[in-house]
């Protein structure tokens, strides 16, 4: 079995108290989505997360195909950490960490996440081709439309899309 794991970090020059407003509402999610993935939430983002919550999107990450994929909220620790886990979807597994750091002029945002890919060795073929670059653009949108939101962070270039691939045999 492989297990990816995807990182990415960013610097925003805002307090940890507006970052997290902003990251914990999970309405903002399809602000930071790109327009093309068509991102509609179907249900479960009527309030600020909270460990159990189940949130519903329709989302078209390919080829106009849409499918469903169903969150959950498995940790939050106010204004320093939350996780989401893909309950149903297009992954055999995805755990999303989100992280924030309270640091001189700002926060600094890390997304860790841990995802295996279904169909066995057709899906491990269709990752550095098709998986990761949709990923890593993804994250990288994200970036971008955070600094349009906050700010751009001093001295630092626009997007900080550190993303690291660790392939594990398991």
């Amino acid at each position: 079995m492989k297990i990816y794991t995807l990182s990415s970090k960013q610097k925003i020059p805002v307090s940890v108290e507006k970052a997290w407003n902003f990251l914990s509402d999970p309405k903002n999610l399809k602000t930071i989505t790109p327009d093309y993935m068509s991102f509609d939430i179907i249900s479960g983002a009527d309030r600020p997360i909270f460990e159990g919550q189940i949130i519903q999107y329709i989302v078209t990450p390919v080829a106009g195909l849409k499918t469903k994929w169903v969150t959950e909220i498995t940790h939050v620790r106010p204004k320093e950490y939350f996780v989401d886990e893909q309950r149903f979807g297009p992954y055999a597994l995805w755990h999303h960490k989100h992280f924030l750091k309270e640091i001189d002029g700002g926060v600094e945002m890390e997304d860790v996440v841990d995802y295996k890919l279904p169909m066995g060795i057709f899906g491990r073929m269709a990752h550095p081709f098709l998986v990761k670059p949709k990923l890593k653009e993804i994250f990288d949108y994200r970036q971008k439309k955070l600094v349009e939101l906050f700010g751009k962070f001093p001295s630092t270039p626009e997007t900080q899309t550190e993303i690291k691939e660790k392939n594990q045999d398991q």
